[in-house]
């Protein structure tokens, strides 16, 4: 009897016929170590892969000036660490999300298992990747827009705690509408980070660095002067958002402590 056909793959899905992995005893040429993965990275392994080869990603890189942000981050240290937590520039760095998601809330949806419809989520749930000796976590801070500065930075270092900690549970890395991966505590100038599905989008943050930034318009009355500016790096869905819409800045407005 001849085999029943395979299933159909689930709509808006590909089926990817790869050649087997390469089998090689790697101890042939010199001498190796067997390290098993982390079950946390077993877990986010499959799921990285799953999200990297079914959407179809772009990456827009740009830079922020945060000068003056971070000189009012200074100042403001002060206070909240007489509290018992720092004032990071991811707190600033999710109101402003906040600030362009409802601009474009095009990031902040789904879509549909049909592949035929946006949903557009009136919430704004924002995960932070959180880098732990098991492997990275993406923690989900709820309705982060009705939180101020000063109770996102507190929120962060009491889940960054918690996942450093191993006490997270499930529910606290679900529910997220997009997240932010920041790697500006490290180093580096730019990367591509892969979205966590079904977001449509994820903010990658490097490290900043001071610049010589033109001012003074486009003639020659105006001058270099040092900035510090801030690399992000914005990978999302290209089924969904297009790449004049990932280019397009969001209009600044007031954030509050």
């Amino acid at each position: 009897h001849a085999p029943p056909p395979a299933p159909a793959p689930p709509a808006g899905c590909f089926v990817f016929d790869l050649p087997d992995w390469p089998q090689v005893d790697f101890a042939k040429f010199g001498p190796v170590e067997l390290r098993p993965l982390a079950r946390i990275k077993k877990l986010s392994g499959a799921n990285l892969h799953r999200n990297w080869i079914s959407i179809p990603h772009v990456t827009q890189f740009d830079e922020a000036d945060i000068t003056d942000l971070e000189a009012f981050r200074k100042t403001s240290s002060a206070d909240t660490e007489r509290e018992g937590f720092k004032l990071t520039m991811l707190a600033f760095l999710i109101k402003a999300c906040i600030t362009a998601l409802r601009q474009y809330p095009e990031f902040n949806a789904s879509l549909d298992k049909t592949g035929e419809n946006l949903i557009l989520k009136r919430y704004y749930h924002i995960g932070v990747a959180v880098d732990t000796p098991d492997g990275l976590v993406v923690p989900v801070i709820r309705d982060a827009d009705r939180k101020g500065v000063f109770d996102l930075a507190r929120e962060l270092a009491e889940i960054s705690k918690l996942a450093r900690e191993k006490k997270l549970k499930p529910g606290d890395m679900q529910g997220g509408t997009f997240s932010i991966s920041s790697l500006g505590g490290i180093g580096g100038t730019a990367f591509t980070p892969i979205i966590n599905a079904p977001e449509v989008a994820i903010l990658g943050v490097s490290r900043s660095a001071m610049r010589p930034v033109w001012v003074g318009g486009k003639n020659a009355d105006g001058q270099f002067v040092p900035r510090l500016m801030l690399p992000l790096s914005l990978s999302y869905d290209h089924r969904v958002i297009d790449g004049a819409l990932a280019a397009r800045p969001a209009t600044p407005v007031r954030l509050r402590a």
